[in-house]
């Protein structure tokens, strides 16, 4: 860095810091200086307006080509002269050398602004981008966590205590959650406590009347019949409504049995187009989206119509 003494204050490249003042600078200073006098006296008119030189001299481009952070508010400065008419007369008057000097930090400031259009479009391109059909899941988690800390925070709480700001009904969907016990698997699906569990589950919306219940219990001493009792296998006497009841609900169980479906992971019969979990699941989202437009060319590839000849 070039010392204080080195750079003149009234220097238009004193915020350069590698920038040294020479002959060619001091001459530029007093006849600025010069032209301002007169400009305050009224002696120079109209013409004190025009900026004194703008091109730097080339032997100082050379003294600043070490240093890369004030060079660009000097070329920006010597960019400006394209624009009005003191700015073509400068450039009129200048020689061979200076002009080409003067095409070249042109040329720097073209590039200088193509990269920096070209680095805010990639970094567009880098940046997530907007969901086209809601939010996703990673994304509402964040936003769901960071309202949720705001108002731990706004209440004095840190976020072991979140479970505070539930309400009654949100804690009590959570404590049947954790409460549900996990369903059968292996023999434990033919054990006696599953088959209790399913035919209590089974009898929980069956209407009973106790009253009848009594009745048939005390109109038949061998309601309960013994091994020994001699009317066994005789078939009791059982009124058409229950029968009804009883095939209403087989017909409604084996209804359910049929809607119900369970996720087969793999499907044999199924042609393999992925090669991992995560690659078929985006091949089903491409299927659902563009696969009624790709039908044609797909069935075409099948046949082998779609080949050149």
């Amino acid at each position: 860095m070039a010392e204080e003494g080195r750079v003149h204050p009234d220097c238009r490249n004193a915020s350069n810091p590698y920038h040294e003042c020479s002959d060619y600078c001091f001459k530029i200073i007093a006849e600025a200086k010069k032209k301002t006098n007169k400009s305050d006296t009224g002696l120079q008119g109209n013409e004190s307006n025009v900026q004194p030189n703008i091109v730097t001299a080339p032997n100082q481009q050379e003294d600043e080509n070490d240093g890369s952070d004030g060079s660009k508010e000097h070329s920006d400065e010597e960019a400006g002269v394209d624009g009005d008419d003191g700015g073509a007369q400068t450039l009129a008057n200048l020689t061979g050398r200076q002009k080409k000097l003067f095409e070249l930090r042109m040329k720097m400031n073209a590039a200088r602004k193509a990269n920096q259009t070209a680095m805010v479009a990639e970094k567009k391109k880098m940046e997530a981008p907007v969901e086209s059909r809601g939010i996703s899941k990673q994304k509402w988690l964040e936003e769901r966590k960071k309202k949720i800390g705001k108002l731990l925070e706004a209440n004095g709480l840190d976020m072991s205590k979140a479970y505070m700001l539930d309400t009654q009904e949100m804690a009590e969907s959570k404590y049947k959650k954790w409460e549900k016990e996990p369903a059968p698997a292996g023999w434990d699906v033919f054990n006696q406590k599953t088959l209790y569990n399913a035919y209590k589950k089974r009898t929980k919306n069956v209407e009973v009347d106790h009253d009848e219940y009594n009745r048939m219990k005390e109109a038949d001493p061998e309601f309960y019949r013994e091994a020994s009792s001699l009317q066994y296998g005789k078939a009791p006497n059982i009124s058409e409504e229950k029968i009804d009841k009883m095939v209403k609900e087989l017909k409604d169980r084996e209804e359910k049995s049929r809607s119900f479906s369970r996720r087969r992971k793999y499907r044999e019969e199924k042609d393999i187009d992925s090669i991992n979990d995560r690659n078929e699941h985006f091949n089903k989202k491409i299927e659902r989206a563009f696969g009624k437009y790709t039908l044609e060319i797909k069935n075409n590839l099948e046949r082998g119509t779609a080949l050149p000849d």
